[in-house]
């Protein structure tokens, strides 16, 4: 019986690169749930999800042996399976310029249409399925350029050299990104907590 690995560090990459099926299916193993995780926050529809990390695994098992390890076996994973989410997201939609794309200034930040103040609302009210369900139908309207950065860092828990990795941009993109991501983010939420403050 094949052992699986609990790590990245497990991994045998030359088994991996030679189109072992054990090795893949160990690797399969190991990211399944968290690169459906991520492709459920991209698309924002399980089904989609499904297709998403099926297509994504056939094609990194297609290229395996291109797989030259300068980067960890998991941001390369991320890598295949959101650009897999991109392109399918791509031939569904036609191009489209939205009427709320947030305000940009100079510097490329975007400049808040209001604020509210999170001090006084208890953790119960932040914290309820309908905030929850608030802030993933949030995500799934930030802009195309700043989602997976905040969906890479701040959901899945990747570090910013791993973010930059798996995306092909700088750190200090990733930093950039996520900043502007948050803002849109709380700029969101101030309405709906201003709104249910108001009722």
């Amino acid at each position: 019986m094949t052992e699986h690995p609990t790590t990245a560090e497990q991994i045998d990459l030359d088994r991996l690169r030679s189109g072992d099926k054990a090795a893949f299916a160990q690797v399969v193993e190991l990211y399944a749930d968290r690169l459906y995780n991520l492709a459920l926050k991209v698309s924002g529809d399980p089904f989609e999800a499904e297709d998403i990390l099926q297509e994504a695994f056939i094609s990194a098992y297609k290229n395996i042996s291109r797989f030259e390890g300068r980067s960890n076996v998991g941001t390369w994973l991320y890598r295949i399976t959101y650009n897999t989410a991109l392109m399918r997201q791509r031939k569904k939609q036609p191009d489209t310029v939205s009427i709320d794309e947030p305000v940009q200034i100079d510097s490329g930040d975007m400049l808040p249409r209001q604020f509210f103040d999170w001090c006084c609302i208890p953790e119960k009210d932040l914290l309820t399925g309908e905030a929850i369900e608030y802030m993933g139908e949030a995500i799934q309207l930030l802009p195309e350029s700043l989602k997976p950065v905040f969906i890479l860092r701040d959901i899945e828990g990747l570090s910013t050299a791993e973010v930059g990795d798996t995306l092909d941009i700088s750190t200090a993109a990733v930093k950039s990104r996520l900043h502007r991501a948050r803002l849109f983010l709380r700029e969101r939420l101030s309405e709906y907590f201003a709104e249910r403050a108001a009722a």
